[in-house]
């Protein structure tokens, strides 16, 4: 990474790049200017469209959204089946918004067709304007809206009338697998039926720590998202004052979440060898095992961080995973 001066505005902010990360600038008021915009996603369906979506307000004080992905073999009229919901937390980099990207969509859009079903997509604040663990609660709004939908006879008629709640899956994509597992144990600590969480899907989580681990220092220099990167995004997002030891960047350190992993349902661990969190992802594992959680792990001997991104193949297998995993799952007494 190349710290960069700039000479406009925002109190001669430094600016960061890496290779195919985008351009930021971090202001003297710990703001982020953000130059790159990523490309969004509004296509406007067609009768013969295999996926419609829909977005609603999460929470308009917080400026947080939620795109609905509903699959049209289960639209009106349909034979009174529920298909699962899926609460899907996008990649984000802790400072960038995903949710509504081109990318983004074509993942979500696969997941609702393919399984099928009802995938939720959540727009949650990013760093440093809003630090751990401010994208947790919006994590856990996106819950209880869903719930919320579910229950009242005036809500959100896709949820309502095709989505079944106790057959929910949390599913996150690297920061957004971090998310989804914090996410997770603060829901099994919640009284939240009739909705249930019975899966939880976390690609290629984020996590980090003080110590380097071996595929750090044989990847410090990823082209997709170096160390160096990783520790300043790192230092956007984590309460100030606090490390990379901290419990929401490296969950293996004994924390108040600790008590919780053992009430975690069954969980799904994707991860590739080229990525440099390879060996913190595995710990993570090892450490689900130890509390006896119902583990899932599919690391790849290829690939690296982010791989379904640039590459369709390894998106459509990664789709195939998940789609075994919710089958399996509800399969299972």
């Amino acid at each position: 990474m190349t710290p960069l001066s700039y000479p406009q505005g925002g109190g001669n902010p430094t600016v960061y790049r890496s290779l195919r990360t985008p351009y930021i600038a971090l202001n003297s008021d710990d703001t982020l200017t953000r130059f790159v915009k990523l490309p969004k996603a509004n296509p406007v369906a067609s009768p013969d469209d295999p996926v419609v979506f829909k977005d609603h307000t999460l929470n308009a004080e917080k400026k947080t959204r939620v795109r609905i992905h509903m699959p049209t073999i289960k639209l009106p009229p349909n034979d009174g089946t529920r298909i699962p919901i899926i609460i899907y937390y996008p990649r984000s980099i802790w400072y960038l918004s995903f949710w509504d990207t081109d990318m983004t969509y074509i993942l979500t859009s696969k997941l609702a067709c393919q399984v099928p079903a009802i995938v939720v997509s959540v727009e949650y604040r990013l760093a440093p304007e809003n630090r751990l663990p401010e994208q947790y609660h919006d994590a856990m709004d996106a819950i209880l809206w869903v719930r919320e939908q579910a229950l009242n006879p005036n809500g959100e008629h896709w949820i309502k009338d095709c989505g079944d709640i106790s057959r929910c899956f949390l599913h996150g994509c690297g920061c957004g697998g971090n998310i989804a597992f914090f996410t997770a144990l603060e829901a099994a600590r919640m009284e939240l039926e009739p909705l249930k969480i019975v899966g939880n899907i976390m690609n290629q989580p984020m996590f980090g720590g003080i110590e380097r681990t071996s595929s750090e220092l044989q990847n410090c220099a990823d082209p997709v998202f170096p160390l160096c990167a990783q520790d300043l995004v790192w230092e956007f997002s984590l309460p100030k004052g606090e490390n990379r030891d901290h419990w929401y960047c490296n969950p293996i350190v004994e924390g108040p979440h600790t008590s919780a992993i053992n009430k975690l349902c069954r969980c799904l661990v994707i991860g590739f060898y080229g990525d440099v969190m390879l060996d913190r992802q595995q710990d993570f594992v090892t450490m689900l095992m130890r509390h006896e959680v119902q583990i899932n792990a599919m690391f790849h001997d290829s690939g690296f961080h982010a791989i379904e991104i640039v590459d369709p193949e390894w998106m459509n297998y990664i789709v195939e995973i998940i789609r075994h995993f919710i089958v399996d799952t509800e399969n299972k007494p």
